[in-house]
């Protein structure tokens, strides 16, 4: 699928549910969810329907996230699944990594090797704090689970916010020199009604880690299969520190992406609010054709680039929440 800016639409990122086990500050309420029955979401057997049409499109490359994936009862059977689709070449998955000890292993027969967690703190109080009670070594556990078992790669997610957590950039950065893991750096991106006043760019993140550590560029092969990331190394360390700054250095002119939310619509930037909706037609009866003809309107709509820009920390916000949207 080529868009109206030869931009090959390549990867679909899938939300299977909006339900969560943590109520992080910057992404949910803390009363919970705007979903509130199981037919509001779309069902496995809709889910895999999209995907097949989508990949005989030209995607080549999904990734299972949520709201929190693991808390969808049958996910890792649904994963098997995905391994059916001729033509779907990666299946990757984000997870807040509360439940991963006990999945691990579950995912990786399923045919999960390429894994994110999103993890904002390394301190036990400030975590829970963040997460509003969430458990920081059960999030570490299952990093070693997955680790151990030889999931590759292994990326570990960190919202930096400005007087928050920004203090523990080192902190992140230094787990890198002794563990093959990418730490990737992402800024606090504006959604919902919230001010984005903890909004830190990571250029400020980078000047800090190269003030102590040393950072090369590595090598990188496969061009273009690589993600938004600024990727490099500390000298002499076994993992990788990425940047992703979605609001300070647009990626827009590379991005390969569409977002099927876990209440069946498709979008096409996550930055902006229009969607297709694919679950009424669906549930009325369409043809593939049919859906075939909607994801290729939302990818001959996809915008040059976003609207929201960076200006004295004011900035434009999606009318959704994250959790509402997929990570």
């Amino acid at each position: 699928m080529i868009d109206g800016y030869n931009r090959n639409i390549s990867y679909l990122r899938v939300s299977v549910t909006d339900r969560c086990n943590l109520r992080c500050r910057y992404c949910m309420p803390k009363e919970g969810l705007s979903l509130t029955g199981h037919d509001d979401i779309l069902r496995y057997e809709e889910i895999l329907r999209i995907i097949g049409v989508a990949v005989k499109m030209g995607v080549a490359k999904v990734r299972i996230t949520g709201g929190e994936p693991l808390v969808r009862h049958g996910v890792v059977d649904f994963i098997a699944r995905l391994n059916d689709i001729e033509g779907l070449r990666d299946i990757s998955l984000t997870t807040n990594g509360i439940l991963l000890e006990n999945f691990a292993a579950g995912l990786f027969t399923a045919g999960v090797k390429r894994i994110n967690v999103s993890l904002d703190s390394l301190n036990p109080e400030r975590y829970a704090h963040i997460t509003r009670g969430g458990n920081l070594s059960e999030v570490i556990r299952g990093i070693d689970a997955v680790h151990h078992i030889g999931f590759s790669p292994i990326k570990i997610n960190v919202v930096v916010i400005k007087g928050v957590n920004d203090d523990e950039v080192l902190d992140f950065a230094g787990l890198t020199l002794d563990k093959p893991y990418q730490v990737r750096f992402i800024e606090l991106m504006p959604f919902g009604s919230g001010n984005n006043s903890r909004y830190l760019s990571n250029e400020v993140v980078k000047e800090r880690i190269g003030g102590v550590y040393p950072l090369e560029s590595p090598l990188r092969t496969g061009a273009g299969t690589e993600g938004p990331a600024q990727v490099y190394r500390i000298g002499g360390g076994r993992g990788e520190i990425g940047f992703i700054s979605p609001v300070s250095h647009s990626f827009c002119s590379s991005c390969n992406r569409l977002r099927l939310t876990a209440d069946g619509h498709l979008r096409a930037c996550l930055l902006m609010d229009e969607e297709i909706d694919l679950k009424a037609p669906l549930r009325a009866g369409c043809s593939d054709e049919e859906i075939e003809r909607l994801i290729g309107g939302a990818v001959s709509k996809k915008s040059a680039q976003h609207e929201r820009v960076c200006s004295d920390n004011n900035l434009r916000k999606c009318a959704k929440q994250m959790f509402s949207i997929g990570g």
